[in-house]
């Protein structure tokens, strides 16, 4: 019996074959494959006939051997959708040739960095075209940058440049990817000091909605590279990163525990941590959490803490050091032997984000962490529930950076201490999706509305941290937004990026 897939499969094979008359004659219609219910739009057809055509070893169609395995390269489970075909380039001159087809057949696409970001649409699609960076991982070090194919991830990079004794300023963890990331801004352990990942791009190669390709930096195409850093995937599709390195051969790590007892300390500690300036900072960060079983009731919280240099127990951590706890690990290594075990497996749970700023206030954090907790207890009964309370801090340093390098970012951010709080919560089942959205929605706002009366809320919303439901964009400066929307149009007058690739964070209009 065919299955629904081969059906599809066949359908699109059928139009494959017909003639450009005939495609012209179906655009915009929906051709139904019967047996298994599936669209696959003429425009669809379109587009990956002539990929087919030009790149036939570069294409999977649903009867494919490893079409399945690149269904599920994501991280989150309702990131797995049923694209129309997959188009693999390794060059960027296959990118554009690919992106001057989607566009001039009309054709809906997905891109596909890493497959980290927990947006169900961001990253791949139903019926549509996905392209995937994994074979662009080309690199080459130089003496203070390094280029980057997209095809990377934050751990290539870090292994990369490993040898020569200097990081990169990206993930906090081994299998996200470098695109994602950066173009969202980009969260590193050392922001207080270097700044975010976009701060730290030196050039971007990009193909336009139109296929043409450019290279955007403070000498040309001066508006585009500005709007590309934290402007998400709006303006076009890079293929090459070109990022500042610094000499960091080593650095210092500490791994902390603690119990129940010891959680408003931690967040205390969070507080302080996120509150330190000084004139010639050291840089260090950490990836902060706080788990809860709502089966036994019990809390327990952690910190990955890193720090420049060398400094054995890590200078900046001594208040998470002075709370007592289970576990106290502290190491001299390379970035990339501490990156080399902080993997995020793919297809674990499907996963929920939402997220808030509030200035540092340990009291009115930690009230959070009880209401959250409290909150969990309600929808304990969903099978698979993983919920995660996370604190990242963001030091004055790493606003001033983007206002102080003579460039800045889209982001527009006040130079003061902020803590971005998140609840990301894992469950198993499709039919707890809209309960679980809901939920974590709900607790969010209503938390964010008593911090706002308090005083003590910020707008900004970063997109890594951020749920679908979620409007970044409406944090960050009109006149920064409005700025975007004219690049936007400029660069992209087709709205390839907007109409066509439409998953993820957009400007809207």
């Amino acid at each position: 019996m065919i299955s629904r897939m081969q059906f599809m499969a066949l359908a699109l094979l059928g139009l494959a074959s017909a003639s450009p008359n005939i495609l012209d004659s179906l655009r915009g219609q929906t051709i139904t494959a019967v047996l298994g219910g599936l669209d696959l739009t003429a425009e669809a057809a379109c587009a990956c006939k002539l990929l087919l055509n030009s790149y036939s070893d570069m294409i999977l169609f649903p009867t494919s051997a490893n079409y399945t395995a690149e269904t599920k390269l994501f991280w989150d489970i309702r990131s797995d959708l049923s694209p129309a075909c997959i188009f693999q380039p390794d060059k960027a001159d296959e990118v554009a040739d690919g992106i001057k087809i989607l566009s001039g057949c009309d054709a809906q696409f997905a891109v596909r960095g890493g497959g980290h970001m927990n947006y169900p649409g961001s990253n791949n699609i139903d019926g549509g075209v996905l392209i995937t960076l994994n074979k662009l991982n080309s690199y080459k070090v130089e003496n203070d940058t390094i280029d980057v194919g997209p095809g990377m991830t934050w751990y290539d990079v870090y292994a990369a440049l490993d040898p020569h004794g200097r990081i990169a300023i990206g993930g906090r963890l081994k299998t996200i990817g470098v695109p994602g990331l950066t173009l969202i801004g980009g969260v590193h352990y050392f922001i207080n000091k270097y700044g975010f990942a976009m701060d730290n791009v030196v050039s971007y190669d990009i193909v336009l909605g139109n296929g043409t390709q450019v290279t955007a930096n403070d000498t040309t195409n001066q508006d585009l590279f500005w709007a590309l850093k934290g402007g998400a995937n709006n303006f076009g599709l890079v293929t090459k990163f070109t990022l500042k390195t610094y000499s960091i051969p080593l650095i210092s790590t500490t791994i902390q525990t603690f119990n129940e007892s010891g959680i408003y300390d931690l967040v205390k500690a969070t507080c302080d941590l996120a509150s330190l300036d000084d004139a010639d900072p050291i840089a260090a960060g950490s990836i902060i959490t706080i788990q809860y079983n709502a089966t036994t009731k019990a809390a327990s919280g952690s910190i990955l803490g890193v720090q420049e240099g060398i400094s054995n127990p890590p200078s900046q951590f001594a208040n998470f050091s002075a709370i007592p706890g289970p576990i106290k690990l502290n190491n001299v290594t390379t970035l990339k032997q501490w990156g080399s075990d902080k993997v995020t497996p793919n297809q674990m749970f499907r996963v929920m984000f939402s997220h808030k700023t509030i200035v540092p206030d340990a009291d009115r954090l930690y009230s959070i962490y009880q209401a959250w907790r409290a909150a969990v207890d309600q929808i304990a009964d969903v099978q698979g529930l993983y919920p995660t309370f996370v604190m990242n801090t963001v030091a004055a340093g790493a606003a001033r950076v983007g206002q102080t390098n003579g460039i800045g970012n889209v982001w527009g951010l006040k130079v003061e201490p902020t803590i971005w709080w998140q609840f990301s919560t894992g469950w198993d089942l499709a039919q707890d999706d809209l309960r679980v959205t809901a939920w974590s929605r709900q607790l969010t706002e209503h938390l964010h509305g008593i911090n706002r009366k308090l005083g003590l809320a910020r707008d900004h919303i970063y997109m890594g941290d951020a749920g679908e439901w979620q409007d970044p964009f409406a944090s960050f400066p009109e006149a920064n937004v409005e700025r975007m929307r004219a690049i936007r149009s400029a660069y992209d007058p087709s709205g390839t990026f907007s109409r066509l690739n439409w998953g993820g964070f957009k400007l809207g209009f």
